[in-house]
């Protein structure tokens, strides 16, 4: 599988795998981050699907969007510290306890979009219904973010259930027309609404850019470790409100909680090298001896849920993964990570006039 730059779209096609169930998945996303899985578990399965395929099946993947319409973590939901629910594991055979290892474990719903491309254009509908039919039934019997995919719960009414394999209108490139960008919005309209009600994943990098330079107006050593941490919680402050002026009453404290660009949360978004590029076989107790081998950490970025009715084009959507790795090249650094080409809505300049109040939308 190639790695393309999310900025320049590689499709010809995109595959929808609706309302997966995903039970047990891993809810433990990196060593800070617990919730939804890494968006990196959504890449790995993407790319053990095509390897499952193999190449005769005459579709390759680029990217994976993901719309979760479910969550349920397995937690403790008493008070306010929060814990996983934990297997016991069997004594050993002194009757002794045996360690438990901390697993969470979180139960999903999710639709899975991929950035794909097809070898024969012209495959008919029936034809495009029954690769998507078999990709769906392979997904099946495999394992997403560490879970178990599970059948549909019986009698579950729900529309728009069956995988598809749409073709990709022209309209994307920066070129296209005005009548071919119109008939793109519409087409990527008409099924993005199809995902609803859920959330869309997607990458803001600029918010952590963009607060990072807000801390060092204040204070010049921040770094963007601050900016991330910064992002990933709620801060309220206490502002003073000064009493109206005929009042004996002295000045009110009241507790403000900071404005957020929307739903932000933390992610882990790929892995950063910590060591040379091993040759195979070098390193012992690695899972494959015939590839070559680096030690990594985790990358870490701010991602929002965004409701996929607000996503204007496929780019919005997917992620695709990415890396700088080249070994004639020494002076890169080894940076695995996921990219996605969200572009957030200008904000308004005007107030909205009533006409177009935010009820109405």
């Amino acid at each position: 599988m190639t790695s393309p730059d999310a900025h320049t779209p590689q499709h010809n096609a995109v595959l929808v795998l609706p309302h997966i169930r995903v039970q047990n998945a891993n809810a433990i996303s990196s060593p800070m981050t617990w919730g939804f899985p890494a968006i990196t578990a959504f890449t790995g399965a993407m790319t053990a699907l095509e390897r499952r395929l193999g190449r005769d099946a005459g579709i390759a993947f680029y990217g994976v969007g993901v719309i979760c319409h479910h969550f349920e973590a397995q937690v403790t939901t008493s008070g306010y510290t929060r814990a996983f629910h934990l297997t016991r594991n069997p004594v050993q055979a002194d009757g002794s306890t045996a360690g438990i290892v901390e697993e969470g474990r979180v139960h999903l719903e999710i639709t899975l979009v991929f950035d794909v491309r097809i070898a024969d254009t012209h495959l008919e509908d029936a034809q495009r219904a029954a690769l998507a039919e078999q990709i769906a039934h392979l997904v099946a019997g495999m394992r997403i973010a560490g879970g178990s995919v599970m059948p549909a719960l019986p009698g579950a009414k729900r529309q728009f259930t069956k995988p598809s394999l749409h073709r990709v209108p022209d309209g994307w490139e920066g070129g296209a027309s005005d009548d071919a960008r119109n008939t793109y919005g519409q087409w990527f309209r008409t099924l993005s609404r199809r995902w609803l009600p859920g959330f869309a994943l997607v990458s803001r990098d600029d918010l952590l850019q963009t607060r990072l330079a807000e801390l060092r107006t204040g204070d010049p050593a921040a770094t963007a470790l601050d900016a991330w941490l910064d992002l990933s919680r709620w801060t309220s402050r206490a502002v003073e409100r000064a009493a109206p002026p005929d009042s004996d009453q002295p000045p009110s404290v009241e507790w403000v909680t900071d404005p957020r660009a929307g739903w932000t949360v933390p992610i882990p978004v790929g892995f950063a090298a910590l060591s040379k590029l091993h040759a195979p076989g070098t390193v012992s107790g690695t899972r494959d001896a015939h590839t070559p081998f680096r030690f990594v950490e985790t990358v870490w970025s701010i991602g929002q849920w965004v409701s996929p009715h607000r996503l204007k084009r496929l780019g919005d959507l997917v992620w695709a993964p990415d890396n700088d790795h080249d070994p004639d090249q020494p002076e890169h650094q080894g940076l695995y990570r996921c990219v996605n080409a969200y572009v957030p809505p200008k904000p308004l300049t005007e107030p909205a006039t009533p006409a177009h109040d935010s009820k109405t939308h």
